[in-house]
């Protein structure tokens, strides 16, 4: 069927009269079904999915094992509120959790419903276990849109245009993007002298180490652009923050679950973090959101934090199913199949000028368009089209920052449908060649 189908004007006319204004939608997909790594629109058309929802259907489009976890838990009770009252889909979770933490324990995890409420926990945690007032993030961040982690945020001026003023004692600081260095220099140097803007400007002329909660950090910037600092970027963190007595949070929301080829992304740096946050693929689309740590650390008063819906008795039977899919192959085969995808996508930056940097790790990866590879002009107009020119061929992926096209695909992603992806974006590419 020609794209837009038949069907598909009239869903989008009605939503454009009841659904806020607010959403941004690159292309007109009307989503009627999934299964594994393709997406089904409601005029029949079929496309390969390299968008995971935004890097949510960690396991693919309604895996048969995950479905069955959340109708056995359906058919049990769908709620209870586990803030106020106790059931074991949320312990046994939680001992999950703790089983495959990249940091020693024991732990304890918050549980929400939402990427942005997790980091929000972990906000509140930091002040009120360190008794501290303030918070040091990144330039190009994404942590979520409520006014806490909107605070953090900074990949882009819309999502904090109109919303000020923000929570106070949040400081930022530019991150380790070595393709296009914030401070000015070369690659090689580029981590360390990030790293400098910290400890001789921020922690010597605007706050002081000693009242400073945490440093918030994704270890690969997700909304940012896909951006894969050097290891040595994330391993100072850890000295800075270890040195000064902050906790170091680390926002795996985007980039946990398998994406990478590890459970965490931040396991390729052997960085250990005081906090995780995790969400989005954790539990295969379900709404959950999740801020785990050391025991010593999350150990405030009842009544000090809660949410009603956070834990949802069947998003926690939906997580404990998509995490033992997880560790049954699925974070292995996004090792694997990414490298290929990694390799084959490299491959097409030798092809087309147009793409000026490819980076990432496992199933998440990025191609970042420039108009010149010299000055590294951003081609976000040209971004855009290839976006476009994907869906009308038959891949869905997704922009990230204002010049990446961002590839997160369910992890059940095979070589064959990675080479399927490449050869559309490879025509894609030269649908808008520079």
């Amino acid at each position: 069927t020609a794209l837009p189908g038949p069907k598909t004007p009239d869903i989008i006319e009605r939503d454009a009269r009841v659904v806020s204004t607010s959403y941004a939608r690159d292309y007109p997909l009307v989503m009627a079904r999934g299964e594994g790594a393709f997406v089904e629109d409601v005029d029949g058309n079929v496309f390969l999915d390299c968008t995971a929802g935004i890097a949510v259907t960690a396991t693919g489009h309604s895996h048969p094992d995950v479905v069955k976890a959340i109708v056995e838990q359906a058919g049990k009770f769908l709620h209870m509120s586990g803030t106020d009252f106790y059931y074991e889909p949320q312990v046994r979770l939680g001992e999950e959790l703790s089983a495959i933490m990249p940091m020693p324990g024991p732990h304890r995890s918050f549980f929400g419903n939402s990427g942005t409420e997790a980091n929000e926990a972990a906000i509140k945690l930091a002040r009120y276990y360190t008794k501290r007032p303030n918070i040091i993030a990144f330039f190009g961040s994404f942590h979520g849109r409520t006014m806490g982690s909107l605070s953090l945020t900074s990949s882009k001026l819309t999502q904090r245009r109109g919303f000020g003023p923000f929570v106070p004692g949040v400081y930022h600081a530019p991150y380790a993007n070595c393709y296009r260095c914030p401070v000015g220099n070369r690659p090689e140097t580029c981590a360390a002298e990030c790293l400098r803007f910290i400890e001789e400007q921020l922690l010597v002329h605007l706050v002081a180490p000693e009242d400073v909660a945490a440093i918030v950090v994704e270890p690969i910037q997700g909304e940012g652009g896909y951006v894969v600092p050097p290891n040595a970027f994330l391993e100072r963190l850890r000295e800075i923050t270890a040195t000064h007595g902050m906790l170091l949070v680390v926002d795996e929301v985007q980039s946990g679950m398998g994406r990478t080829g590890k459970m965490f992304a931040i396991e390729h740096t052997g960085v250990q973090p005081d906090v995780v946050t995790m969400a989005k693929g954790i539990a295969s689309g379900l709404p959950l959101g999740v801020a785990t740590a050391r025991s010593e650390i999350l150990s405030w008063p009842p009544g000090t934090h809660a949410s009603t819906f956070g834990g949802n008795p069947v998003a926690c039977a939906a997580s404990l199913a998509t995490l033992k899919l997880l560790r049954d192959g699925l974070v292995r085969n996004a090792e694997v199949v990414g490298a290929h995808l990694l390799e084959g996508a490299k491959a097409l930056m030798d092809k087309h000028r147009i793409v000026g940097d490819v980076r990432g790790r496992g199933l998440m990866i990025g191609l970042e368009l420039v108009r010149d590879r010299e000055t590294k002009e951003r081609a976000t107009k040209e971004r855009d089209a290839v976006v476009r020119g994907c869906f009308e061929r038959g891949l869905l992926v997704l922009g990230a920052g204002l010049n990446s096209i961002r590839l997160s695909p369910p992890l059940v992603l095979t070589k064959q449908q990675a080479d399927t992806a490449l050869e559309i974006l490879d025509h894609a590419l030269a649908g808008v060649g520079v």
